[in-house]
């Protein structure tokens, strides 16, 4: 095969099921669990040989459009295109927009390959062996999944069991089977020929959109009106909103998969999970001699087969067994493994409490396409934050009606615009913004610009922005 494959990669989950670290506004895509990548790079990472693969699309939503940006930019990975989904509408609508937007810029003759962009995943040859079967496969007009060869009697997944074997290596079919029982799986895997149903897919556009429209017309009208009365707006590609409302919530399995009779299952033993749960995350990541998961700034003392993580303080753990201990900026959770499965129940309690329902939706960290901020402290009538700005990004041009800043700058160097004064600031120096006044701050030099922001006023939300002039579109 000497056409790219064109990875269509989804990526606007909402997910906190890994909470405390997962929670609505960063999901467990674009957070750093064990190593130096999120699961979304890694991601791009599998996708970035250019002898196989074209530059991906991305699925994703406005809430997470920068994120997608900033994390691809961080590894060099050009983006062939970012659809920003405007009300969810599960995957269906996702992949037939995306091959929609293939088709357009490109044929139907194209191969996508659908990934998640929160998987776990071992991307050594038996994968890419897999990724070829696969590719031979859908280049013969078949819709295929990969299946991963169960590991353990898992009642979490969907099952795949195939059938007949074709010369390609992919088998046919036979059924799928929706989070079968403990007893059923037991007996599926004694049988043999069952496989855990990943949530990849491979297929040419054509054969795609003639599925869609045999089982899912009402989807494909509404992606491809979508696509049709779309806006470019920088880097993005926003799908009409009065469009894309119109289509089914409903998956790309239960849309076309489960119905058409020309599926096929591409048999896959190489290491896969979808980081489910914390318990997932321990049996993925890199043991040591006790069977812990350890990140950095963590003591364990006589603790054996546990996970500890943390983003902020540092964790002291001793004398457990069989334990999840994750730490968060501004939450712990402590559990054994086997029950993290139930962390979403937890959430709920929190989401339901008017005094921590913010815990499930937001990190005190926050990113924004110019850097970031993280909030330090709150009390009445001020708050301070810690401001960093990327070199040669800026903020919008922008005022407040109800607070005055002061601004302390601690590392790297600062443009601060006043008015019509512009200054330069270095470290140790600072300087105040009274109410009203507009103003603008940028990073114009080569390291991190970091500051400290002291806000007093009546009101402090972050509604409380008047953008004049913003180079990421938001005025």
């Amino acid at each position: 095969m000497t056409k790219k494959i064109v990875p269509v990669i989804l990526a606007g989950g909402k997910g906190t099921r890994l909470w405390p670290l997962s929670r609505a506004a960063a999901p467990k895509q674009f957070i750093q669990f064990i190593g130096d990548k999120t699961l979304f790079q890694k991601t791009l990472s599998r996708v970035s040989d250019p002898a196989l693969y074209a530059a991906p699309v991305v699925v994703t939503n406005e809430e997470f459009r920068f994120l997608v940006a900033e994390q691809a930019r961080q590894l060099d990975i050009g983006l062939a295109a970012i659809l920003l989904e405007p009300v969810p509408r599960n995957t269906a609508a996702a992949v037939a927009a995306a091959a929609t937007l293939v088709r357009d810029r490109s044929d139907e003759t194209t191969i996508m390959h659908v990934l998640g962009s929160d998987h776990e995943i071992v991307a050594d040859d038996t994968y890419f062996d897999c990724v070829r079967i696969a590719a031979a496969t859908a280049s013969e007009g078949k819709l295929v999944t990969f299946g991963i060869q169960p590991t353990e009697p898992a009642t979490g997944y969907g099952y795949i069991k195939g059938g007949q074997t074709l010369a390609t290596g992919a088998r046919v079919v036979a059924r799928f089977i929706e989070k079968p029982p403990l007893a059923d799986v037991e007996e599926m895997l004694t049988d043999g020929g069952f496989y855990w149903n990943s949530g990849m897919f491979m297929f040419s556009v054509s054969c795609l959109l003639d599925e869609l429209l045999t089982y899912a017309p009402e989807t494909i009208k509404a992606a491809g009106e979508a696509v049709a009365n779309g806006k470019t707006d920088l880097d993005f590609t926003r799908l009409d909103k009065a469009a894309f409302a119109a289509a089914p919530h409903i998956s790309i399995d239960h849309a076309i998969m489960e119905k058409t009779s020309n599926v096929t299952v591409v048999p896959s033993p190489f290491q896969w999970s979808d980081l489910g749960s914390w318990d997932s995350i321990w049996k993925s990541s890199n043991q040591d001699e006790h069977g812990n998961v350890a990140a950095a700034n963590t003591t364990v003392v006589n603790t054996k087969n546990s996970l500890i993580i943390t983003r902020g303080v540092h964790l002291a753990v001793q004398g457990m067994d069989n334990i999840a201990v994750v730490a968060s900026e501004d939450a712990v959770y402590v559990g054994r493994l086997e029950d993290s499965q139930n962390v979403g129940n937890i959430v709920k309690m929190l989401a339901a409490a008017a005094s921590t329902w913010q815990l499930t939706e937001t990190h005190p960290t926050s990113y924004r396409p110019w850097g970031g901020y993280t909030s330090v402290l709150n009390g009445d009538r001020f708050q301070v934050k810690r401001i960093f700005v990327t070199p040669g990004k800026k903020l919008s041009l922008q005022k407040h009606h109800h607070r005055s800043e002061h601004w302390i700058v601690v590392k790297g160097t600062a443009e601060v615009t006043i008015g019509e004064n512009v200054q330069i600031l270095r470290e140790n120096e600072s300087v105040y913004i009274p109410l009203g006044e507009i103003h603008r701050l940028a990073n114009p030099g080569k390291i991190l610009l970091e500051l400290i922001e002291v806000q007093t006023g009546s009101y402090l939300g972050e509604d409380d922005i008047i953008r004049i002039v913003d180079e990421f579109g938001r005025s």
